[in-house]
């Protein structure tokens, strides 16, 4: 009779779920992190708000559109590595949130708009570095370093990019269009034909096409290649390709101008082709892959 009574008891007075209290520690557990990414939004809302725009009102980084997704894409590709990688927290990590913090200062109150958004893939190391070890930042280098294509370049050093291209371009055109006819003549960045002077503009210089392709390439690579080498290679195969398709271009529009109609030439012709170009130029870059494959095919399939 007294087993009964317990009984009753116990059924009156039912013990709670076992999971409940470690529920509320795992949501305890998650706090911290929740904060941080709550302190987070708020020093870098305005950064990322700027850098939005520029995506959208740049033409040479409108790609950065892509690249949170694919960050995103990475890190759940290497989940399974991530899961397995050993959590060990270190103070190492914080000297290097303590430097991203102070970039961010800098950059906000020297109006460097580079510095204040480089800050923020610093302290995402720095913090990852605190609380999850030196380990998982090494897991997701790449992740990171991917991020650095989304963020435009400083003017100083967007100009150091631009205008060699500028020159590079037009000497080459220059030297291309006497040989199918046109005779030019070569100052700068201008080509003078015998219509009218053209002259090859920072617009022109290939820049964008450039940091597209460059950027198209690491995906690319990424997904169809598995050693850096071979990944590294494609990367910097883009660069070549990305030149030699805006003097196609700019001899083009050359001949255009000269043999039909310097207002359409400069007008549709010149757009139309940037777009006809950038794709060939992703054909190139597949091609350069299977010679690639050809030329060591059981390396290209090296894990």
């Amino acid at each position: 009779m007294p087993y009964a009574v317990d009984s009753a008891a116990k059924v009156a007075n039912p013990e709670p779920p076992p999971t409940s209290l470690s529920g509320a520690k795992a949501r305890l557990e998650w706090l911290p992190y929740a904060s941080i990414a709550l302190l987070l939004a708020v020093l870098y809302y305005r950064v990322a708000i700027k850098l939005v725009y520029d995506w959208s009102t740049l033409p040479d980084y409108s790609h950065g559109f892509l690249v949170p997704f694919f960050v995103a894409f990475l890190i759940w590709d290497k989940r399974k590595v991530l899961q397995s990688t050993p959590i060990r927290q270190s103070w190492l990590g914080v000297p290097l949130v303590v430097f991203s913090l102070a970039v961010l200062i800098l950059g906000i109150y020297g109006v460097e708009l580079f510095t204040s958004r480089m800050s923020f893939i610093f302290l995402m190391a720095g913090l990852i570095w605190t609380f999850f070890g030196w380990a998982m930042v090494r897991a997701l280098r790449f992740p990171l370093l991917v991020l650095v294509l989304a963020i435009p370049f400083p003017a100083i050093v967007f100009n150091q990019i631009t205008f060699p291209l500028q020159l590079l371009a037009s000497r080459i055109a220059s030297d291309i269009l006497p040989l199918l006819g046109v005779p030019t003549l070569h100052e700068g960045n201008v080509i003078e034909l015998p219509v009218m002077k053209l002259e090859v503009a920072e617009a022109c210089s290939g820049i964008r096409s450039l940091m597209s392709l460059f950027t198209l390439s690491v995906f690319y690579g990424y997904f169809l290649e598995h050693t850096t080498r071979r990944r590294v290679i494609l990367a910097l195969a883009s660069i070549p390709i990305a030149v030699t398709a805006n003097v196609a271009r700019i001899v083009g529009t050359g001949l255009c101008v000269q043999y039909w109609d310097p207002e359409k030439a400069l007008g549709f012709f010149h757009e139309f082709s940037g777009w006809v170009m950038f794709v060939i130029s992703l054909a190139c870059l597949y091609l350069v892959h299977r010679a690639m494959r050809l030329i060591s095919p059981e390396k290209a399939q090296t894990t």
